[in-house]
């Protein structure tokens, strides 16, 4: 007799809600095999181990309006938009020597493949297609239960992957895991025959389940954690940029008032030190505004309300408030 999969859909594109909604099955459901598709709209989503910053382009997220969040699997950063797809499989863990990226790659691969599609799984965590990167995995145990998720780039925007992760090497100095950028590629460009997403989606959902596909929802109190969790975790500036680890940061920016260097090291989100280098020209050292810039979180708006309790004039000369945190904030 064919195992029962539990198939669940989010029914949003809001990643908060969608990695609270699959924590929520991982915590609330202890039993049975669970797949779950599901799609983010324009989104960063790192690893739980990253420095956010170090890992996005900051003025280009900001252009874009893309989302940033942070998953408790580990692993690189990912791009996401809704030419990807996002696969989850939640099950018991069983045997410690079973715990293997391909216990759950494979399936995938073998799906892929039968649409015609020369697929193959490759390193630690990755799937290709033709040699291109077209979706990587992560794990996370608890309780005896694993949550297995990968990506499936199926029609991505390459330009908006590669800008919204491209990061400048020189302008952060961390020990956090970066992640390492390979070659993607998009399985609908590989494909023998075209069909769009939703065909797509519908395919895997039968490949993948098999003739044990059992439709199911998450009930009212279920949802209701969900969205808790989505707003005290996932939606949070100290889940998603607070538990950064330690790392340094430099950027120098030339204006028409003088050239301006920010160093800073950032802690838990939080600014711990910071220093201004440049030629402008001020009429008071700058110590009161490093000072109160300390403990401050790495974060804009926080920082612009605390350069707004001074006559900036007089500490940075003709270089104005918005160029001052344009230059903190890597915006172009």
């Amino acid at each position: 007799m064919e195992r029962q999969i539990h198939y669940l859909e989010t029914g949003s594109r809001d990643p908060a809600y969608n990695l609270a909604f699959e924590e929520t099955v991982l915590r609330d459901r202890t039993a049975g095999d669970y797949l779950l598709l599901w799609q983010n709209d324009n989104t960063i989503v790192i690893g739980q181990n990253q420095n956010a910053e170090g890992e996005i382009n900051r003025a280009f997220v900001e252009a874009h309006r893309i989302h940033v969040v942070r998953r408790t699997t580990g692993g690189g950063a990912v791009y996401h938009d809704l030419g990807n797809l996002n696969y989850s499989f939640i099950t018991d863990a069983g045997d410690a020597e079973r715990l293997t990226m391909e216990r759950f790659t494979r399936p995938v691969v073998e799906a892929l493949r039968g649409l015609g599609l020369r697929a193959e799984a490759s390193g630690r965590n990755d799937i290709l297609v033709e040699g291109r990167k077209v979706s990587g995995t992560a794990q996370r145990l608890l309780r005896g239960r694993i949550l297995h998720h990968g990506t499936l780039l199926f029609d991505s925007d390459p330009d908006m992957v590669a800008g919204a992760l491209n990061v400048d090497p020189d302008k952060f100095i961390s020990k956090s895991a970066k992640s390492v950028r390979s070659r993607i590629g998009n399985i609908r460009s590989a494909l023998p025959a075209d069909m769009d997403l939703p065909a797509f989606w519908d395919y895997l959902k039968r490949a993948l389940a098999g003739s044990g596909l059992r439709e199911d929802c998450l009930t009212a109190a279920e949802l209701a954690a969900v969205e808790e969790l989505k707003r005290t975790k996932y939606d949070t500036w100290e889940w998603n940029f607070g538990r950064s680890p330690r790392y340094n940061l430099r950027n120098k920016r030339r204006w028409e008032g003088g050239t301006l260097e920010p160093c800073a090291e950032v802690d838990k989100g939080l600014i711990r030190q910071i220093v201004f280098y440049g030629d402008f020209l001020s009429v008071r050292p700058l110590d009161d505004i490093t000072a109160a810039l300390t403990g401050c979180p790495f974060r804009r708006e926080d920082a612009a309300a605390v350069l707004d309790r001074f006559p900036l004039a007089e500490y940075f000369g003709a270089i104005t408030r918005d160029q001052v945190l344009d230059t903190l904030f890597y915006a172009d």
